[in-house]
């Protein structure tokens, strides 16, 4: 069975005032976890924010869920199914945990009888179920990463679009991250992630893509990512070898490409 795309973008350009930053982009994204590497400034959070519905293209064409996003109101609906993580995100000091959580389920319009039941399914996804009631101006950074995760999640979007979700997680908090990623796929939820840990994509991703100057040189699996990697490039494993090696232009036409 071909499985549909949850999200597409069609020969989109996009920028921020005078400056272009990606460039009729073709993208499709699939049911699974794709994870999303690429350099500072390749264009990863521009592509988020994108697909996102924040900033409406340049040009070019969106669809989400089947359906065109050439509007307010398209865009309004779709975000219903769209959980989304910035780097950073905003929240107000003295909410409690379970607040801001529940406050982005409203955002989302998640219907009011099952917001309270979701939102501590949430907390309880990313453990912080037994500090519901800390304000978030208390926070670690990776307590308010995970609170950030729990935002995302909360509600069961259909797309989850993750920027760098695990930075200040200790190693027990990854593995349970990508164990509850792992799981929302399973669910169908199309996820993407995009990180700078290589390690991450290895273990939770069906699919990679390495973006830099806002084009997709490469697309595949991670396990192909890996057989690409010349010996010369650098990195400590052959996923990062791999990367480098693509990102370095060695053999970008090694696998398929877009």
């Amino acid at each position: 069975m071909t499985l549909s795309p949850i999200a597409r973008l069609a020969s989109v350009t996009q920028g921020y005032g005078s400056h272009r930053i990606i460039e009729n982009l073709d993208l499709s994204v699939y049911p699974g976890v794709t994870g999303l590497l690429g350099p500072n400034g390749a264009g990863k959070t521009t592509l988020f924010r994108t697909l996102s519905t924040i900033t409406p293209p340049w040009s070019g064409h969106v669809e989400l869920f089947g359906q065109p996003v050439d509007g307010e109101r398209q865009a309004r609906r779709a975000r219903r199914r769209i959980g989304y993580l910035p780097q950073d995100f905003g929240f107000y000091p003295a909410f409690s945990i379970a607040d801001f959580v529940r406050y982005c389920a409203w955002l989302r319009e998640v219907p009011a009888k099952n917001a309270d039941s979701m939102t501590r399914e949430a907390l309880g996804a990313v453990g912080l179920a037994d500090r519901a009631q800390d304000r978030m101006k208390s926070l670690s950074g990776g307590m308010l990463r995970r609170a950030g995760i729990a935002a995302a999640i909360v509600g069961a979007p259909s797309l989850l679009l993750l920027d760098e979700p695990t930075v200040g997680l200790d190693p027990a908090q990854r593995l349970d991250f990508r164990e509850l990623i792992r799981s929302l796929a399973l669910a169908g939820t199309a996820v993407v992630l995009s990180t700078h840990l290589v390690e991450d994509v290895g273990a939770a991703c069906d699919t990679v893509l390495v973006l830099n100057e806002g084009r997709v040189l490469h697309s595949s699996t991670p396990l192909q990512l890996a057989e690409l990697a010349d010996l010369a490039a650098p990195g400590d494993n052959p996923l990062e070898r791999g990367y480098m090696t693509v990102l370095g232009g060695h053999r970008v036409n090694g696998g398929s490409s877009s």
